[in-house]
């Protein structure tokens, strides 16, 4: 199933789909019939400038949302929040998709809203998210932030175009599970919901306000496709670390220009990315796997397995072989 839509400020998500399948909405409510799966969508508004809609269902067949930039201009910022453990596919620039989650990593996306996206949901899984739309002008009330870093005056900022990747939290997780069970005809369900969005909000730019300050260099739809695809070849094969002459003749970009975005767009060098994947990589073979420490730094590429342990005590703060057993 395709649905298309343009991302204008006064675009309403729930009433424009609820009319392409088909279906009533009711107090905000669009319930997914049961020819096409089961679940709900609903949307909350607190503030024609800040508004949130929550997705949670299961679909009988894929779904493409395409989301065309309106050429407008940019005045709304969205905020991505996926939880699921199956990867979930996004592009940009009418790409084909790739993951835009590994081992559901990198599941939070902000962006200015004059990017045009794909996301592509699998049939016959969970599907897991909340979005938030913002205006710049609100967002910053709501930060509150006297000295903000490079990164929030770009997203705060007016008519900046951007695009910034973060992982999820185990917080974020539960947040947005607690969100998704709310009885909503409480008679203060609203306010709680208002109070968690802004939790979730929190967490995020509290992340975003830690990264280095740096000139923010302008992305377009053909830069974060490009930067995608980056990001999933040096996913495929964590045991060769990547070769940045190879990546930026993929992104068709100069090494300085992907150097740059890379690092704005997932907050680390191109290396120090790899090097955390490969991490968190080794960490899921050791406890899920079921891999020896042996086996798992082979198969990360490790030939010192010295080297291995000391990595991984780096980021973890215990030794493979401990943290495998704890």
């Amino acid at each position: 199933m395709l649905f298309n839509f343009s991302a204008t400020s006064d675009f309403d998500f729930i009433t424009c789909f609820a009319r392409h399948i088909q279906a009533p909405v009711h107090n905000g409510v669009l319930e997914i019939p049961e020819k096409l799966g089961r679940g709900s969508i609903r949307k909350l508004v607190f503030g024609a400038d800040f508004k949130i809609t929550l997705h949670h269902y299961l679909l009988q067949e894929e779904l493409l949302l395409e989301r065309t930039a309106s050429g407008l201009g940019n005045e709304l910022i969205t905020i991505f929040f996926y939880d699921n453990e199956q990867p979930l596919g996004v592009a940009y620039n009418q790409e084909p998709p790739v993951l835009f989650s590994q081992r559901n990593e990198s599941a939070i996306q902000v962006t200015s809203n004059d990017l045009s996206s794909t996301i592509r949901f699998p049939a016959q899984q969970r599907i897991q998210y909340v979005v938030v739309a913002i205006t710049p002008t609100r967002l910053k009330e709501l930060l509150g932030i006297r000295n903000p870093n490079s990164v929030l005056q770009t997203i705060t900022g007016s008519g900046n175009s951007f695009l910034f990747f973060e992982s999820m939290l185990a917080e974020a997780k539960l947040l947005l599970n607690k969100m998704t069970a709310v009885d909503m005809q409480e008679s203060l369900s609203h306010f709680y919901m208002q109070i968690k969005v802004q939790e979730l909000l929190y967490l995020v730019f509290h992340k975003l306000s830690l990264r280095e300050s740096a000139a923010h260099q302008p992305i377009n739809s053909v830069d974060a496709a490009r930067l995608l695809h980056v990001r999933q070849a040096i996913l495929r094969d964590l045991s060769a670390p990547p070769v940045l002459r190879e990546l930026a003749h993929l992104a068709a970009m100069s090494e300085t220009k992907l150097k740059q975005l890379f690092k704005q767009t997932f907050g680390t060098p191109i290396y120090t990315y790899y090097q955390q994947a490969r991490m968190e990589e080794a960490a899921f073979l050791l406890k899920h796997g079921r891999h020896s420490v042996a086996q798992a730094g082979y198969e990360l590429g490790f030939s010192n397995l010295s080297h291995f342990s000391r990595l991984f005590e780096k980021h973890y703060g215990q030794k493979p072989k401990k943290y495998s057993a704890s």
